[in-house]
């Protein structure tokens, strides 16, 4: 209902009440004789208008009945007061007389009429809010703990029907108000009776509405609830709603977003659709965070078609499921192999022959690939050099492979094999009519194996919360941010480019702690943070490019793209010939570093050289 009509519409409404009072009231005090005078016409006059400037005054025309409280109805109240009152004033300066009994049944009609027309039209808006949103499959049923005025207020802003949450019972240890009902919702009991309550109420998601609780006692109710309800949530201090920092109805779970602590960059999307519509499309790690993103963000530009390529045939069909629901133009294929497999990645690539291949195919977990050497060599140097030989072979029109800020100076096994798979891209771009770049990011919130999937289970779990070191920090970014830059780098190659994203400034791992700790509801004295020490290959403080590389171009206010032909000329004239890697020197490299595995320190220069 827009403003206009609702105004009108309230004015209309309020006018016939007002009629109606005051005339009504005429004829029940002179049954026999209800005659209109020039005294009641007139003071039906006086009546309506005062009425009507005495509600733009108090702004009732602007209010909607849906919320209509108390507040609402103490202003009505002195709106019909004043109004009576001025129509009085003004039989007495007018006609020297008063009809006071007239008068005061008007008044009693007109507070009925009025509230109760305001309280009926609230209730029917509620209830027809609650038969859309109250049925089982759409609205939860939730407890609240604390049946106290935080309690209260949260369950009276979540039966206003807006909410998905329907609270249906209270627990509360004050023994003064079991069996009562506040709200209409009942108190059955006290704490100690979560278990029995949930399972008899059959409760989906648990609100802590006792903002006094603090350190183990809030730790203990926060893992008993836990145990018996997934989705449990805190509210926030006393001091936060009294600065008005909170609001009840803003409840929400912890956005990745909000963890990055600066807007999500949006990239520039008009050249992506030329360079992805109507082509085959090939996303090699198609299972994993990034690679599922990937589909997700090219399917939107409608390629002729989509093949996914992952070892994990669980991944393969959680994305494709989710893609067959959106797809419109596009063919979704599926390829369960692995790329280490360098037969059937060719024999892959001859089938389909696409026209661009989205590299996200590796392992990234820093201390697992410390001690997995063998697997990080084999998919992420090994596996990449067979795409890209495939890709090589069927005259692919362009291949991005997704890098890592660890590529650069690297100090642990995954970063040296990710920086080898960018030079062995690099050089190939010489050798190939195909447009071969690379993407390098930092790290990605929300990414299975990241730091914020781990912190947000400590939390659940009272803490503590589990930090390397007090100075450590990373650049970040989102998921969707990470697969928009790689399809963004695709549509701006030309070859032989490393392309990476201005991700703002690095942040503090601890400071992300303890902001992931503030947002879901507790303080750093009640979550405790703990450091743990630097782990093998890591480092404090990640770089996104080497001295050496030139920067030749901005291609997006947000996208640097750099070149390693200098370095790649000089490392060239170093080795007299080719840099690539031959099949025999790949699978030497491999041998050494598989026997010398018990070394860490023998297996970096292995890897180095």
């Amino acid at each position: 209902m827009n403003y206009k009509f609702r105004m009108v519409s309230l004015l209309i409404i309020d006018s016939i009440v007002v009629l109606i009072s005051i005339f009504l009231a005429h004829f029940f005090l002179n049954p026999f004789n209800p005659t209109i005078d020039w005294m009641l016409g007139l003071s039906s006059i006086i009546l309506l208008i005062s009425h009507h400037i005495l509600c733009l005054h108090f702004h009732l025309y602007q209010r909607i009945w849906k919320y209509a409280n108390i507040d609402e109805l103490m202003s009505l109240c002195k709106v019909i007061v004043l109004s009576v009152l001025i129509t009085a004033v003004s039989q007495l300066i007018i006609f020297k007389t008063m009809y006071e009994r007239g008068l005061f049944l008007t008044l009693i009609l007109h507070l009925v009429f009025l509230c109760g027309i305001r309280m009926f039209w609230r209730h029917l808006q509620l209830r027809r809010d609650k038969t859309v949103l109250t049925s089982p499959l759409k609205r939860k049923a939730t407890l609240i703990l604390g049946a106290g005025g935080s309690g209260r207020s949260i369950s009276l802003e979540l039966q206003k029907g807006d909410s998905i949450l329907n609270p249906v019972v209270f627990l509360d240890d004050n023994p003064k108000l079991k069996n009562l009902e506040i709200n209409g919702i009942p108190v059955v009991g006290g704490l100690k009776e979560l278990d029995s309550v949930v399972e008899h109420y059959n409760i989906k998601h648990i609100i802590i509405a006792i903002p006094s609780l603090k350190g183990e006692q809030l730790k203990g109710i926060i893992k008993k609830s836990k145990r018996v309800c997934e989705n449990v949530q805190i509210i926030p201090k006393y001091r936060e709603f009294a600065t008005g920092k909170i609001n009840y109805s803003k409840f929400r779970n912890v956005s990745i977003e909000d963890l990055l602590g600066r807007e999500a960059v949006l990239l520039d999307n008009n050249s992506i659709s030329q360079k992805i519509k109507g082509k085959k499309v090939l996303v090699t790690g198609a299972g994993g965070s990034i690679g599922s993103e990937l589909c997700r963000q090219i399917i939107k530009y409608e390629p002729s078609e989509l093949i996914l390529l992952d070892h994990s045939e669980f991944n393969i069909y959680q994305i494709l499921r989710e893609l067959q629901k959106v797809k419109k133009y596009t063919k979704l294929k599926s390829e369960i192999l692995s790329v280490e497999n360098r037969e059937r990645v060719q024999k892959m690539m001859e089938n389909h022959k696409p026209n661009i291949i989205f590299h996200a195919a590796a392992y990234k977990h820093v201390p697992l690939m410390e001690e997995n050497i063998y697997s990080a060599v084999a998919t992420n140097i090994l596996g990449t050099k067979n795409v890209i030989d495939a890709a090589d072979k069927v005259n692919v029109n362009s291949f991005v492979l997704i890098s890592t800020d660890k590529a650069v100076s690297p100090s642990c096994i995954m970063g040296m094999t990710k920086r080898i798979a960018e030079l062995i891209v690099n050089e190939k771009n010489n050798h190939s009519s195909t447009k071969y770049s690379s993407v390098r990011f930092g790290n990605v919130l929300g990414s299975s194996g990241s730091v914020v999937p781990l912190f947000k289970e400590q939390i659940n779990n009272g803490g503590p919360v589990t930090v390397t070191h007090p100075e450590m920090t990373r650049y970040f970014m989102t998921i969707p941010e990470a697969a928009q830059l790689v399809i963004q780098a695709a549509s701006f190659s030309k070859g032989g480019e490393t392309f990476v994203l201005d991700m703002g400034q690095p942040v503090k791992i601890v400071d992300l702690a303890k902001q992931l700790i503030n947002l879901s509801g507790f303080s750093e004295d009640e979550i405790e943070i703990t450091y743990t020490g630097i782990r093998e290959g890591e480092k404090i403080h990640e770089e996104l490019f080497y001295e050496f590389e030139e920067r030749y171009s901005k291609v997006h206010p947000k996208i640097n793209a750099f070149t390693n032909e200098q370095y790649i000329s000089n490392i060239r004239e170093k080795l007299q010939g080719n840099l690539m890697f031959s099949e025999k020197e790949l699978e030497q490299l491999l041998q050494s570093i598989l026997s010398n595995v018990e070394s860490h320190e023998t297996v970096r220069m292995g890897v180095i050289k």
